[in-house]
């Protein structure tokens, strides 16, 4: 018998937990209200009947295999399988189409394509098809070939007519796999330990919020040092549960589900769909949890509108509640105890707290991080005030997601903390953050000029990032190096932290800044949810979402939100006048990214007279715009959108003001 692998790779990780843990459960998945568990044993099976499968296809070690779907455990048995035959995956948002599907099944010259189903199966069967006949678009002309030659899809439902010659049921591929590996033994094996730590594990797409994204290598080391770093300040063991529904084309997931989740062996949960996705957290109750602020916003609104809808018995003793953990998190903080408090705060944590955390499925909760983007600090706060242990994190896909963390002692609402542990950081003289690690990434796939850009000689990923270190140590970050600006008197300052202060509105869901003679300027979009709740309280009717951002009364109450927002800003950054969009920003029209990063040249470019109509002043700006129905037919409309003027803005006298965890004043 051969020495054992070195446990330096996922499938070598994987073999260990199968050999010594092998009825553990590793996965479950949730299937017609039923939990459906995946034990560790039945896990390494699968990945060698389908990377014999693979194998059988003409995957070769070196070569890139792409998945595109939703998360399910077929997604991590395709990722385990490629990387068991030293093949590597790409991730693709499942929500990715035309000319970024393209993009990045041309670039990684992609032969096989793991789909989850017909939604996916069919964009592919076009852009096969497409390419087939010569119909390639104009505007990808200059695009490497399509070299997809085979399709696997893991949902079947809507498929079962299909006839093309490159469609497989991934079930059919383990099953050839099974035969094709049971006439070659030992031959996985070897190919498993022909693996090194240093190939590449995935490949993760960039944000790409000024151009098409670029394609990220990560090797097992990047991922698993990060892993260990991590953990040693939160220690995650085998007894935690996570709950996987962020795309794993993501690097959060990619680093919590896969790298952590294999080299501490945490059971996997995947919600049936999108649509219990709530009621599933809330029966697993995660004890570990990693999401983009978006998120983090989304669950404070669900708060605001079930608290808004609540009576008035349950708002005063969730008001009372909260004040409590609210003075309780500042002293945390400050690093004092709760003193005199704990006693109250216990008891407001039994009636006021705790159900909302157990709402939100945080109820066991022990590590929860926000990363990707900047959080609002008021959301930020709201979360400690409530008893959740959120942390904000800085790091890019480039040095595998995470680089900077809070510590559970040292928390500061404004700031992202501290490098982990094997991390170094310093500021250039621009004020550029530069970070260093065995994290930082291989390079760009296939573009070695961006990669030189991105890594210099000394190892120093340049993140693109202007920021600052304070007196304690804690990292600051302000911008987008190319997006800082600076006010007249010197002071510089961030768009995006602004943004961030709107957006703590609960009626207010993307806003993008823009200076001008008059002070800041904004486009804001509304949050359909809350501001819907809203409305029809107040018993405003309303038809469409252009129809409720057209209300004056939405606009007068958007300014109050503003105006809130506004408070404690120098006079030199305050948004004094803004538009709300006809429209929510969309994926789809290249005005946000599929993580929701915000476009700002796309947005810049496509609303160009709207914000030149907000730097000349203009009371109101009509705009063209085309409307789609459902059946395909287009027609031009031209809207006529008011411009908020909040130079001389005052609050309607004696109007109340609406606590931080509600909507109503």
């Amino acid at each position: 018998m051969g020495a054992p692998m070195a446990a330096d790779t996922f499938p070598r990780l994987l073999t260990g937990l199968a050999a010594t843990r092998p009825n553990d459960t590793a996965m479950q998945e949730k299937r017609y209200g039923i939990w459906a568990p995946m034990s560790w044993s039945l896990y390494a099976a699968r990945v060698r009947d389908f990377a014999h499968g693979l194998a059988e296809l003409g995957i070769q070690r070196g070569d890139i295999v792409a998945v595109l779907g939703d998360n399910r455990p077929e997604w991590l048995i395709a990722e385990l399988a490629a990387q068991s035959i030293g093949a590597a995956v790409v991730g693709i948002y499942p929500t990715s189409i035309g000319e970024e599907l393209l993009h990045i099944l041309t670039l990684a010259r992609v032969k096989v394509v793991i789909a989850e189903d017909q939604e996916q199966v069919d964009k592919l069967i076009k852009l096969i098809e497409d390419e087939r006949a010569g119909r390639r678009p104009t505007e990808y002309a200059a695009m490497p070939p399509l070299l997809l030659e085979t399709v696997i899809f893991y949902d079947p439902h809507g498929l079962e007519q299909y006839d093309h010659d490159f469609l497989r049921d991934f079930t059919h591929v383990e099953q050839v796999g099974q035969a094709w590996g049971s006439t070659r033994a030992g031959w996985l094996d070897d190919q498993i330990g022909q693996g090194s730590a240093e190939d590449i594990a995935v490949i993760c797409t960039t944000s790409g919020t000024t151009s098409r994204p670029k394609l990220a290598e990560l090797s097992h080391t990047n991922l698993l040092a990060m892993a260990d770093h991590l953990t040693t300040i939160d220690p995650i063991d085998a007894k935690d549960r996570y709950v996987s529904f962020l795309p794993f084309a993501w690097i959060g997931e990619q680093m919590l589900a896969v790298a952590c989740g294999l080299s501490r062996g945490l059971t996997i949960s995947f919600p049936e769909d999108s649509s219990t996705q709530k009621t599933d957290m809330r029966e697993i109750g995660p004890d570990v949890m990693f999401s983009p602020p978006r998120i983090w916003e989304s669950m404070l609104s669900e708060v605001q509108v079930r608290i808004d809808e609540a009576g008035w018995l349950k708002r005063k003793v969730f008001g009372w509640g909260y004040d409590i953990g609210d003075k309780v998190a500042e002293r945390k903080i400050k690093g004092q105890s709760a003193g005199g408090l704990s006693v109250l705060h216990a008891i407001a944590d039994q009636v006021a707290l705790r159900p909302v955390r157990d709402q939100l499925g945080l109820a066991r909760n022990g590590h929860a991080y926000t990363g990707g983007a900047p959080l609002g600090p008021d959301v930020f706060r709201f979360f400690h005030a409530i008893g959740v242990n959120l942390k904000q994190i800085y790091g890019q896909t480039e040095i595998c997601g995470i680089a900077v963390v809070h510590r559970d002692d040292d928390i500061a609402f404004n700031t992202v903390g501290t490098p982990i542990a094997g991390t170094e950081i310093k500021i250039a003289d621009n004020g550029e953050i530069l970070l260093r690690s065995a994290s930082v990434f291989r390079g760009y796939h296939r573009n070695p000029e961006a990669t030189a850009e991105a890594v210099d000689p000394e190892g120093w990923l340049h993140t693109g990032d202007a920021g600052y270190l304070d007196d304690k140590g804690h990292l600051v970050v302000i911008d987008r190096q190319k997006d800082v600006l600076t006010t007249a008197d010197g002071v510089r300052f961030s768009s995006a932290f602004i943004e961030n202060k709107l957006k703590f509105s609960p009626y207010i869901e993307e806003a993008v800044t823009f200076p001008s003679d008059h002070g800041m300027t904004a486009i804001i979009t509304i949050d359909p949810m809350t501001t819907g709740s809203w409305a029809e309280h107040e018993r405003l009717s309303y038809t469409t979402y252009t129809d409720l951002a057209a209300k004056t009364e939405v606009q007068d109450l958007i300014s109050e939100e503003v105006n809130r927002s506004n408070e404690d800003l120098p006079d030199g950054i305050r948004v004094k006048r803004f538009v709300l969009l006809h429209k929510q920003f969309d994926p789809d029209d290249d005005e946000i990214t599929r993580t929701r990063k915000v476009r700002r040249n796309v947005i810049a470019d496509r609303y160009g007279l709207i914000i030149d109509a907000l730097a000349r002043g203009d009371e109101r700006i009509g705009i063209t715009t085309t409307v789609t129905y459902q059946d395909g037919s287009k027609v031009d409309r031209t809207i006529d959108l008011r411009i908020v003027d909040l130079t001389n803005y005052r609050e309607p006298e004696g109007r109340g003001r609406r606590p931080v965890w509600s909507g109503r004043r």
